[in-house]
């Protein structure tokens, strides 16, 4: 079995669309950043690079490659799962630090989504939203948003050795 963690943080601006987890979050602020912005998505991708001792986001999606531009974070998901090979996902555990953005009404469709994503059952996946309680700068203030996600894979037919111990 293997551990991984995963942090982003983007600033809320107007004028863009908010994704978190694949959804689209009904708000006046979307997440700036070079792809689509989707800070839980981007937490996620590095807790999966992370397990597998295979670096960030960064390096395998440079923030200045124009290809990436707008790209849509499932996408790069999706790019990052075959390099998984031979590892199998147990389960998921996120937070989603955000201020003026109740979360709430959308936790189970994130849920959903991401389990869809990643093939897995819903009850391995863990969603939940905190507030800043207006501390902690920008996101405090509402201006940013954080996610941090925890992933626990282990090595595919890891199970069936057990019974032969």
């Amino acid at each position: 079995m293997r551990v991984g963690t995963g942090w982003d943080i983007h600033r809320l601006v107007e004028g863009r669309p908010l994704r978190i987890g694949g959804v689209t979050i009904e708000s006046d602020k979307g997440a700036l950043g070079h792809s689509d912005g989707d800070v839980l998505l981007h937490a996620l991708i590095d807790a999966l690079l992370g397990a597998c001792a295979l670096g960030d986001i960064g390096k395998h999606f440079p923030p200045d490659d124009e290809n990436l531009k707008g790209i849509d974070s499932t996408i790069l998901l999706n790019r990052v799962l075959p390099l998984l090979e031979g590892y199998e996902i147990v389960n998921i555990d996120c937070t989603v630090i955000l201020e003026k953005i109740r979360l709430a009404p959308y936790i189970d469709r994130i849920r959903e989504s991401i389990a869809s994503l990643l093939s897995l059952d819903i009850s391995s996946v863990s969603v939940k939203a905190k507030s800043a309680e207006m501390m902690m700068m920008e996101v405090g203030t509402g201006d940013a948003l954080i996610a941090q996600a925890a992933v626990l894979i282990e090595e595919k037919d890891s199970k069936e050795d057990l019974y032969w111990v």
